[in-house]
């Protein structure tokens, strides 16, 4: 009876220290995205005064801008790690690469300070995006690979601990192509 008791108390012990480290694991990759979410909101915020910047120089290319504010459109409107937000933020990004293009073909443009600065701001809150999820995708794969494994998944499944999706920004053609600029 004593050996079954302190069995059972090992088992217990296991097992809440199994259940914290599942709760830590989540609330770290809840805190993870949320870092890629302030990162968004500023790109959010960005588009529309480069998207200014560039009307000034480039007014008959009005389909570019169209293109960008929808797509700008879509990508906030899409919530939480899902494809289809993985989908609108390339769309965004494609559309983006359309805007800079443009650049290419107004030498003023590409001179004008705000346009440089703006620019160099985007360029910066793209690389923290790809910093803060890579930080997500690393802590959903540890929490996955915790519910998945043997035999952690038995507490996950019994507190109903689930999975997480990977939040993969370039995993479309859309993203991977090169873009297209026509005048």
């Amino acid at each position: 009876m004593k050996y079954f008791l302190i069995i059972l108390g090992v088992v217990v012990l296991w097992a809440v220290y199994v259940f914290n480290r599942f709760v830590s694991l989540r609330n770290r990759a809840e805190e993870a995205w949320a870092d890629i979410e302030v990162q968004l909101k500023r790109r959010y915020d960005l588009i529309p005064n480069l998207v200014n910047t560039v009307k000034g120089y480039a007014t008959h290319e009005s389909s570019a801008f169209e293109n960008v504010t929808r797509a700008r459109s879509a990508a906030m409107g899409a919530s939480g790690p899902t494809p289809a937000h993985a989908e609108a933020e390339n769309m965004l990004s494609g559309a983006l690469k359309s805007i800079f293009a443009l650049a290419e073909a107004y030498p003023d443009l590409k001179a004008n300070q705000n346009f440089l600065a703006l620019q160099n701001e985007l360029s910066d809150t793209e690389n923290k995006i790809q910093a803060a999820r890579r930080f997500y995708n690393a802590n959903v794969r540890d929490l996955n690979t915790g519910i998945e494994s043997f035999p952690g998944n038995l507490v996950a499944g019994m507190f109903r601990f689930s999975k997480k999706e990977f939040f993969d920004l370039a995993d479309n053609d859309v993203a991977q192509s090169p873009v297209e600029v026509k005048f």
